[in-house]
This record gives structure tokens, C-alpha cells and sequence, in this order.
């Protein structure tokens, strides 16, 4: 404790205060607007960490991305494109509340979940770190291939309407994610003699295509008039909220578990644990038909979700050096730079350090709830701007943030391209969001599958061999056959009904 007192007081300084403050407004800033991303707000921000010490730079680090990881809703809720890609999984379920007039609970329920599951993954990591680093770094392949599964199964939960349908847009994602080099032999495959493919496609230029892109061609393209933007003013974004929040309460919980047990596992990161846990909110919903046309659960469970993930991606990070996700490996170059070694002997080299930016996820998801609610009372007035301006402003966004990305002009290609595609699959009846899904783990399943075929040597059993590995990899294939034994089921009852 006197160690954790010590970082508390190192946190406490005015200079590294005004650090975060500063950091927070500007991951405000960057995650509100569609096509910038918290990577890029953390990307933007390692220039101006080297006149910093070590503390204060990573608090700044730390304070952009929870902040951008939130803010990502506003445009979500109030325009229909996420301005992050952890708020892509429940961008139509904010947007359809708001259309309906109730853009402030939406809104604050945004803010508090995010802010509480950051806060719980905090505390989280602060004093179960070193256990889980351990745990995690006891995962083989085996291990990742089966929960790749399991993310991947939870398409069929996600997409709404026709399952079939769902699963052509699944199948879809994963063609894309194979574009690239083959991981074993290094073959180019579907990069159709383009260099710039060789790297795959860029999932962030997908996501801004295939959710800004086709909005704005859908607007373009109309000839009957749009639906009008919700155009009643954000008032008090709490009232009402607390009821709401309790309503949802055990969907809530699990968002929170499930960011916190996703954030450590390397490539995870926010967007796959908000996925997830808007999946398992839509699977186990009481209510299927009212959570499809929009209510708070969903969006309960994954805000809570990809805040904690932030959190507890710093395990591998500070623990192993193991970057978890793309921030978390800008945050260890940073401490690169400064002179320290992620490790273990971190804790006992630099206790202070390690423990003040455990400390400074607290102290930012505290602020994430005033600053947090004068981001979204000043994001209202986009609501004023007529879409023929507003639509320009945001390609224009678009198209920098997916230049910025890469600084190639084949991921604004990749943009327009996938526009394109997002707009037919809409206008078709077909999800995007399990198209997403294929792309963001299309590429971990091959590479876990093929890593784990080579050292079985080709026997499939062996994914079985370990005690999680065959755990996980029951449930997965029990989870793909209850669909056949729950039909088998139905008609048996029928023929026992007709007989």
C-alpha cells in the first residue's frame, strides 16, 4: 500500500494533472470525429511525450485512448457512423434510440458504462495483473484458435434478420482478411499484383468505408427523402438513467467481465470485447424482438465492455512486453524511448511508475463522466447542420483518417472500395457487422490454426490435448451444434403433438 500511496502522490503533481486534462480533451476531440481513431490520438501524441517524464507520458497516453475509446459513441448515437471501432457494434441500436427521441439516456448511458467498466478494469489491473500475465502467457495457440471460434460464432448471434444472409456476410469478412501474404510460405493471394494489398486490407479504412462511406453514398444516392436527424436538443443526459442501468444490470456485469478477461489476450482489444459482449447481450436477451427494434441493453453491455478491455490490455504490456493490441504497443515503444524495460522487473525497479499509470486509468475514467458530458452538450449542434454540409465535412475526415493511417493513397482506395460494397450489402438486406467481424479475426484464425496444424504435425486432436484448449473447444462445437438440437427437438415435440 505505501508503494500505491507513493505513485498516488507522484499522480497528484500539477504538472502531470494538467497533462491528463489536456489528453483528455484532445481524445474527446480525436474519438468524436468518424474516421479518426484512439490509435491515431495515441499515434499523435508520442512527438510530444519526449519532453515528458516517463509518468506523464503515459498518463497522457492512457487518458487519449479511454477517452477517444468513448467518445466514439457520440457520432455513433447521434449520425450512424462510430467514430471508433469499438462503437461499430452498437452504432444502428444508438442511432435507432435517438431517431426515436431518446438520444439523452442513450448518451448517458454511453458515458456511465464506459466510465464504470473503465474503472473496474483499473482496479482490475492494479492488483490482478501479475496473475493474469501469467495465466496468459500459458495460452498456446490451441488456446487462441478456440476462442477465435468463439468470437467468430457470436456473428450468428449478432446479425439480426435472415441467418443465412448473416452468414454470407461472415464468409465475406473472412475472403477479405485472407487478402494479403499467406502466413506459412509468404505467397501473395488475392492481392491481384498490388503491392500495397501484401499487408492485407486495412481494417480501419474498412470500417470507415463500409459504415461512413456508405452512409454518405446512401444520402447521395437517394431520391426519397431521408428519415430527418434527430433534431430535439441533449438535455440531462442522468435523468432517468439510473432506473435504466438497473434494468440491465446483469448485462451490464457481464460487459464488464467480458472487457476484462478480453483486454490481456494479444489482438483483442476493445472492439473485439464490445463484439462479444453485445453478442452474448442479443443471445441471452429476454426480450429478442424489442432488443432487435432498440433498447439500452445491448449498448449497456458493450460500453461497459470496451472500456475495461482498455484497461486490462495493459497486463501483457507492463508485465510481459507483450503489446495487446496497437496502443498498448505505442505505450511500450514509449517506454522504450524513456530507457525502461517492460517486465517483470518492472515492478520492483520502477513500483512508482508502474503503479501511477495503474492509477491514472482511475483518475481518467473519473474525468471521462464531467468531461465527458461537456463533449456530448457541445456534440448537439452537429445536430444543426444541414446534411448537405455535414456530409462533405465528414468525407473529408474520412478520407484523412484513412490516409493518416497508412500515408498511402491505397487506403483511401480501400475506403471507397469497401464504401461501395457496405452500401450494396445494406440496400440487399445483408449485416455488415459480421462482415466486420470476419475481417478484424478472419486473419488470427488462420494464422492460430495453421501455427497449431504445424506443431500437431497434422493431427487435429491434439486441440483437444490441453485442459482449456479442449474446455474452450467443447463449448465451441456445442455452441455450432445447438441450432441442429434444437431443431431436432421442435420436431420431435411435433410429432409427439400430432400423434
Amino acid at each position: 500500500m505505501e508503494v500505491i500511496y507513493e505513485a498516488f502522490l507522484a499522480l497528484m503533481r500539477l504538472d502531470v494533472l494538467l497533462v491528463i486534462l489536456l489528453a483528455s480533451i484532445f481524445g474527446l476531440f480525436v474519438g468524436a470525429i468518424p474516421g479518426l481513431t484512439a490509435t491515431m490520438a495515441v499515434a499523435l501524441l508520442v512527438p510530444v511525450t519526449f519532453f515528458m517524464d516517463p509518468l506523464p507520458a503515459i498518463a497522457a497516453i492512457v487518458s487519449a485512448s479511454a477517452m477517444a475509446i468513448f467518445a466514439g459513441d457520440i457520432p455513433s448515437a447521434l449520425l450512424r457512423i462510430p467514430g471508433t471501432p469499438s462503437s461499430a457494434a452498437y452504432t444502428d441500436v444508438a442511432y435507432k434510440l435517438t431517431m426515436a427521441g431518446k438520444g439523452e439516456l442513450v448518451l448517458g448511458a454511453c458515458v456511465v458504462t464506459s466510465a464504470v467498466g473503465g474503472l473496474f478494469g483499473g482496479v482490475f489491473l492494479m492488483f490482478f495483473a501479475p496473475a493474469v500475465a501469467k495465466f496468459a502467457l500459458n495460452m498456446s495457440s490451441y488456446e487462441y484458435f478456440w476462442l477465435v471460434c468463439l468470437g467468430l460464432t457470436s456473428a450468428a448471434f449478432i446479425a439480426p434478420g435472415s441467418a443465412i444472409k448473416g452468414m454470407i456476410s461472415l464468409f465475406l469478412g473472412l475472403l477479405v482478411a485472407m487478402v494479403g501474404l499467406f502466413p506459412v510460405t509468404g505467397q501473395p493471394r488475392f492481392t491481384f499484383g498490388s503491392t500495397a494489398l501484401y499487408g492485407g486490407v486495412g481494417l480501419v479504412a474498412t470500417l470507415i468505408g463500409m459504415f461512413a462511406i456508405a452512409e454518405i453514398l446512401r444520402y447521395a444516392l437517394s431520391r426519397d427523402p431521408l428519415p430527418p436527424m434527430a433534431t430535439n436538443k441533449i438535455g440531462n443526459i442522468f435523468k432517468g438513467l439510473a432506473p435504466e442501468l438497473w434494468r440491465y444490470r446483469r448485462g451490464f456485469g457481464s460487459g464488464i467481465v467480458v472487457g476484462t478477461v478480453t483486454g490481456p489476450l494479444p489482438g483483442a482489444g476493445a472492439d473485439i470485447a464490445a463484439w462479444i459482449s453485445y453478442a452474448l447481450s442479443r443471445r441471452f436477451s429476454i426480450n429478442r424482438k424489442e432488443f432487435d427494434k432498440g433498447n439500452l441493453e445491448g449498448i449497456v453491455a458493450a460500453g461497459a465492455a470496451n472500456n475495461a478491455s482498455v484497461s486490462t490490455s495493459y497486463v501483457p504490456a507492463t508485465v510481459l512486453g507483450i503489446p495487446g493490441d496497437s496502443m498498448t504497443a505505442i505505450v511500450i515503444g514509449v517506454l522504450f524511448i524513456k530507457g525502461l524495460t517492460p517486465g517483470p522487473a518492472i515492478f520492483q525497479n520502477q513500483p512508482t511508475l508502474i503503479y501511477g499509470i495503474f492509477l491514472s486509468f482511475i483518475l481518467a475514467n473519473l474525468l471521462m463522466i464531467p468531461l465527458g458530458y461537456a463533449a456530448i452538450k457541445l456534440s448537439r449542434y452537429i445536430l444543426d447542420v444541414p446534411r448537405a454540409y455535414l456530409m462533405p465535412i465528414i468525407l473529408l475526415f474520412c478520407v484523412v483518417g484513412a490516409f493518416a493511417m497508412d500515408n498511402t493513397l491505397s487506403a483511401v482506395v480501400t475506403m471507397l472500395v469497401f464504401g461501395v460494397i457496405g452500401w450494396f450489402m445494406e440496400e440487399n438486406g445483408f449485416p455488415i457487422a459480421p462482415a466486420l467481424l470476419g475481417v478484424v479475426l478472419g486473419r488470427m484464425l488462420e494464422e492460430t490454426f495453421l501455427t497449431s496444424m504445424i506443431k500437431a504435425q497434422g493431427d487435429f486432436l491434439q486441440f483437444f490435448s490441453r485442459p482449456i484448449s479442449a474446455t474452450l473447444g467443447v463449448i465451441t462445437i456445442l455452441i455450432w451444434l445447438s441450432p441442429l438440437v434444437m431443431l431436432l427437438l421442435k420436431r420431435a415435440g411435433r410429432r409427439r403433438a400430432e400423434a
